[in-house]
């Protein structure tokens, strides 16, 4: 398996999400754990803090229930803010012109592997 710096987490294999879909995971870094979300498009991947950036409230009304009727957007299941899946700015709702934390995430092989955020000092 490739060596992956200290921030970095295979999250899961890239099949492990249907393509067009979306998935939710809890990812511990120490005695923190961080709530993200992966939305797939092919094979290409985005991975947001699950964190509307209204309230902070988890997105998802479901289990990985992250996306629109149309799959086109992240929808918060609080407001109904929509987020573009490719760089997670909101373009309706409460929050309009703010953007969900990106992640740096990168298929590796078959693996999807995502740098968790810096802890703040």
């Amino acid at each position: 398996m490739p060596v992956i710096a200290d921030n970095e987490r295979h999250i899961c294999r890239l099949a492990d999400i249907e393509d067009g879909g979306a998935r939710g995971f809890d990812v511990a870094d120490g005695d923190t754990v961080i709530s993200l979300l992966i939305v797939r498009q092919g094979n290409q991947v985005y991975a947001y803090r699950n964190s509307c950036p209204h309230t902070g409230v988890n997105l998802e009304w479901l289990p990985d229930q992250f996306l629109d009727s149309g799959a086109e957007y992240i929808q918060c299941a609080m407001h109904g803010a929509r987020f573009r899946i490719d760089d997670g700015f909101c373009v309706s709702g409460p929050c309009t012109g703010d953007s969900l934390q990106r992640l740096a995430v990168k298929v590796q092989g078959d693996e999807i592997v995502c740098s968790l955020p810096m802890p703040v000092m």
